[in-house]
């Protein structure tokens, strides 16, 4: 409990986007996130007051970063799941807690628990050689593709495998890995939501998500076109998964959408790149969401504040062109009600550097219009 205000304090492990935005809704709840960064440059480390410097992967430093917080939580999946245990030990409120965000850490142990739970997941298999996925293949058809069962983000730790070559080469890594069919989709969705410790639960409209090169570029909210039942499914799909993995917090489920329902693509405990549309296009931001989540608070309204909300990520581009403030100005005076979040990163080709939302009455107008404003704040547009 913080004894200048009275209200509880969150901590959350690591300092990137995530924990930026969930820090600024903090600041409506009357907090100041505190905040786990590798360095005060971190995205969250650059605005938040209560800023402590030190890495996911040393117990101590958790230790210490625990102290006085009355719920700990994260903006990725990569803390050491001994070190979560070890928190939650000695009394510290973690959530998710370290057997929920287990499967979001390991995809093996994700699809074996979906799959004992009979949710909608892909053929898969285990891979302990190149048998196991030429075997699998040879079942399911190939190409086939592998996955890292930890570590993998933003298309990496992916691969789609063509032949017994490959896989062989593949293998030969040593990188312990998953094998699954290649999914014929219609497109990708994700259905977000929230669930506190006393199990209440929160959904937000199903969305859209528009990849490229293993990255989200586009979020279309609600998904065009979706039948209100698909929808309806995926929305209590995602439910039902929090409540039956215990999570606390955001979950994310990331879906395929195929002509014969939805699987399962991915889980994600945190805020979501694919709820970020959430904070002006939905009555409760996906960030203030998690921190009412965590605290126990009551859930908030998830209903859209219009018809059609698209959100585009900027990436980093090629160096030179207008300063960012140059291209700023330039946005704002051509679209004064495209809304911008940069998250004060180090610009990288194909890096998220921010996000622009757009809202509106016809989805195909606001769609070209976040796309355009992307382009615009794009580096070397």
């Amino acid at each position: 409990m913080d004894v200048r205000t009275g209200l509880p304090v969150v901590g959350m492990v690591g300092g990137g986007q995530l924990a930026r935005m969930t820090h600024q809704a903090a600041i409506s709840l009357g907090q100041s996130l505190r905040v786990l960064a590798e360095s005060p440059d971190d995205s969250a480390g650059l605005v938040a007051a209560d800023v402590r410097i030190g890495t996911h992967t040393d117990l101590a430093a958790l230790r210490e970063f625990a102290k006085g917080c009355d719920a700990v939580t994260f903006d990725h999946e990569h803390v050491p799941s001994g070190h979560i245990r070890a928190l939650e030990a000695e009394g510290t409120k973690v959530f998710p807690c370290a057997d929920a965000l287990l499967f979001a850490q390991d995809k093996g142990q994700m699809r074996e628990r979906l799959s004992n739970l009979g949710a909608p997941v892909p053929k898969w298999r285990r891979v302990f050689s190149e048998s196991d996925i030429s075997d699998f293949a040879e079942a399911a058809g190939w190409p086939v593709v592998a996955k890292a069962t930890r570590g993998g983000y933003d298309g990496r730790g992916v691969w789609m495998l063509g032949s017994v070559q490959e896989a062989t080469e593949l293998v030969a890594t040593g990188t312990e890995l998953i094998v699954e069919e290649r999914v014929v989709l219609r497109r990708e969705l994700a259905a977000v939501v929230a669930r506190s410790p006393f199990g209440q639960v929160a959904a937000y409209p199903v969305v859209e998500t528009v990849q490229r090169d293993g990255i989200c570029v586009e979020v279309l909210a609600p998904a065009p076109g979706l039948p209100e039942q698909r929808a309806l499914d995926a929305q209590q799909l995602a439910i039902d998964l929090a409540t039956e993995l215990g999570v606390v917090g955001l979950l994310a489920v990331e879906l395929f959408e195929t002509d014969a329902g939805i699987v399962v693509n991915e889980l994600a405990m945190r805020p979501h790149n694919s709820g970020h549309w959430t904070i002006e296009g939905a009555r409760t931001s996906q960030f203030e969401q998690h921190l009412r989540a965590v605290l126990d608070y009551p859930m908030g309204a998830t209903t859209l504040t219009a018809p059609a909300v698209v959100m585009a990520n900027v990436l980093g581009g090629p160096s030179g062109g207008a300063s960012i403030d140059e291209r700023l100005h330039h946005l704002f005076a051509e679209d004064p009600g495209a809304r911008v979040h940069l998250y004060g990163k180090k610009v990288r080709p194909g890096r998220k550097i921010g996000h622009v939302t757009v809202l509106g009455e016809d989805l195909s107008s606001v769609r070209a219009r976040a796309a355009r404003a992307a382009r615009r704040l794009q580096e070397g547009e």
